[in-house]
């Protein structure tokens, strides 16, 4: 009697706060205890609060006390910091990584093209963009309308993988993932590329690949959504955007690099990072935003989150350590750049896969992370001689590709139950690696094809570099006004 009062007491305790935050003029149904019950499971476990419960007697229970259309405050709180920590990664991390490694005459153009593209980006979600990726749709495209201008977008729980979630938090969760992605691709072009041109080249680039890509690899109905549609032709799983982010950016920096040229310069004078201080706080602002973006994509404060929190952290510190050791060796140094880049890279290629793989699992991504993307950088660059500027490529592309292969490779069926294939066997890791090929495939062609688009539709319009005298001067007074550095 005692245990059946307390777990009353307990359940009122809980329920009786979010009510308090119900709207008091909805007349609430009487629910019974047992649906009480399996109402706060449901929570817990992230389920589904709408499913039938069995009663002591055997015989099923309808659920669903309206009570359960509220979010769950802890899930929504979690979702509030994850997503302040990814705005987090672009301003000011990614702004202040970047900006430490190019010249001092252009670090501003760097922060105001991080900071242009969130604002663009904000207001494209906010009209459609967010209707088009997670909206009910084709596998291919959402709809244009059914979110649009966040019609019907509350704080009201989202959906049927967010039964806990407000869909205004979940909303602007995605929303930070569609801004760093573009902004990863300054990357490439850094130094020499207008900021109107910057602008136009996202908007454009956005509609034709980012929007695509993340309803295929993300929503219900996507082409390519292994663990969210039982019908998707390519069973290819991406925890929080190994392909949707990093592979999109990274493929797309490369062919926007190559259509835009290299810099004034390039292979004849030296062109060091300007700051190494502010590249090493842009690093660590990354890495302690990632935990939003890698932890954050399981919707919920639960095991599954706290999975992908263990897995960022060893991977990313091992690729760091990895790629430093193997500066070591090859150059003679191991250099604060090196331990930059190889934290970056551990953190691109544990992003598909954080939320599948094991910690063993981690680490072997790691010292994959700190090796793959260093010989990309080191030696591919230099042999293929093209100008990305910031090693956007090495980095994001081809770690992102290995990450979305190793996701195959070392996918855990008890680690999240959602994996495609359900046992560790040999062939069913190929199966799902195979399925991964896939879904690499599909990325590179569509940014691939969609850069070039958006490229020379740029191009077209106002064109895409400056002036030999703007860029021999620096972007930083040209197209702001302003010096980052004032004095000698």
């Amino acid at each position: 009697m005692k245990k059946y009062l307390l777990t009353f007491a307990v359940i009122a305790a809980v329920f009786g706060s979010l009510s308090l935050r119900a709207d008091t003029s909805t007349n609430l149904p009487d629910a019974s205890l047992e649906q009480r019950v399996a109402s706060l499971e449901a929570y817990f476990t992230g389920g589904d609060p709408a499913a039938s419960v069995t009663g002591t007697n055997g015989a099923a229970i309808a659920a669903n006390p309206p009570i359960v259309g509220s979010p769950g405050p802890g899930h929504n709180a979690w979702m509030m910091t994850s997503t302040a920590l990814v705005l987090f990664m672009t301003l000011p991390g990614l702004a202040l990584f970047y900006g430490g490694l190019v010249r001092r005459k252009n670090v501003l153009s760097v922060l105001a093209q991080c900071l242009g593209i969130t604002g663009l980006v904000t207001i494209l979600w906010w009209i459609c963009g967010y209707s088009m990726t997670f909206s009910a749709g084709s596998p291919f495209f959402g709809s244009l309308s059914t979110y649009a201008f966040f019609k019907d977008v509350t704080g009201a729980p989202g959906g049927a993988s967010t039964h806990w979630l407000s869909q205004d938090v979940f909303a602007m969760f995605q929303l930070t993932f569609a801004i760093i992605t573009p902004a990863l691709i300054v990357g490439a072009i850094a130094e020499r590329m207008k900021f109107k041109a910057i602008l136009i080249f996202v908007a454009i680039w956005m509609f034709i690949v980012y929007f695509p890509l993340a309803h295929m690899v993300w929503s219900g109905t996507g082409f390519m959504s292994g663990a969210a549609n039982a019908d998707a032709k390519i069973k290819a799983i991406d925890f929080a955007g190994g392909t949707v982010v990093h592979m999109s950016s990274g493929w797309s920096a490369l062919i926007l690099c190559l259509i835009l040229g290299k810099r004034l310069g390039f292979g004849k004078e030296n062109m060091p990072p300007h700051s190494m201080v502010l590249c090493m706080i842009g690093t660590a602002m990354l890495w302690v935003g990632w935990y939003g973006f890698n932890a954050g994509s399981e919707l919920a404060a639960d095991g599954t989150a706290a999975n992908a929190f263990t897995t960022t952290t060893l991977a990313t510190a091992t690729a760091s350590f990895v790629w430093a050791m193997a500066e070591w060796l090859v150059r003679g140094k191991p250099s604060v750049l090196g331990f930059c880049s190889g934290a970056v890279a551990g953190l691109v290629v544990i992003t598909p896969a954080c939320g599948w793989v094991n910690p063993n699992g981690s680490m072997i991504v790691g010292i994959a992370a700190g090796l793959i993307p260093f010989f990309a950088v080191t030696w591919l660059k230099p042999l293929l001689k093209y100008d990305d500027a910031l090693d956007t490529f090495g980095v994001h592309a081809i770690g992102g590709t290995l990450g979305a292969i190793l996701t195959g490779l070392l996918c855990d069926p008890s680690v999240n139950s959602l994996v495609p294939m359900q046992t560790n066997g040999v062939a069913n890791h190929v199966a799902q690696t195979i399925e991964q090929l896939k879904a690499v495939g599909v990325t590179i062609a569509l940014a691939v094809v969609g850069t070039i688009i958006a490229a020379y539709v740029t191009k077209l319009l106002v064109g895409l570099r400056p002036t030999e005298e703007v860029e021999i001067a620096g972007l930083d007074v040209a197209e702001h006004g302003e010096e980052g550095y004032h004095g000698s």
